[in-house]
């Protein structure tokens, strides 16, 4: 699989991720349904503390690409939902950190929403990986 970021403008670069990603040559496509701060059982965990569902919402992403031999690295696509942008934006580096120790800048949207499906979180991540 061969990346190439696509990035007319360089402003997003800086914050963690490319205008878009061309993906060529690759092999498998992953869909990952957003997840979101629960346990193994679905029982959500954190209420009102962004940092750390933002970190157990990457976990939990992470979980899903590991079972298809995958890692964030794989990621080309990210879809970022929050219940509080602003509260998001505060700690948004501990997801830029992640990606970034990974090596991936992945085409990314963020939206603000009125709620989750799951009262009490505050985050969701949505994501498509490709090998």
């Amino acid at each position: 699989m061969q990346r190439t970021a696509v990035n007319p403008v360089k402003w997003s670069v800086p914050l963690g991720f490319n205008q878009g990603e061309l993906v060529t040559g690759q092999t498998r496509t992953l869909h990952c349904s957003g997840q979101t701060a629960v346990d193994g059982e679905g029982k959500p965990l954190h209420e009102g503390d962004m940092a750390a569902q933002l970190a157990l919402t990457v976990d939990n992403l992470e979980a899903v690409l590991a079972e298809a031999g995958m890692t964030l690295a794989n990621l080309v696509r990210l879809n970022v939902f929050t219940t509080d942008v602003d509260l998001l934006m505060a700690h948004y580096g501990t997801l830029a950190a992640r990606l970034g120790a990974a090596g991936v800048a992945p085409a990314t949207t963020m939206l603000g929403v009125v709620r989750l499906a799951i009262p009490g979180q505050l985050v969701e991540l949505e994501g498509t990986a490709v090998s």
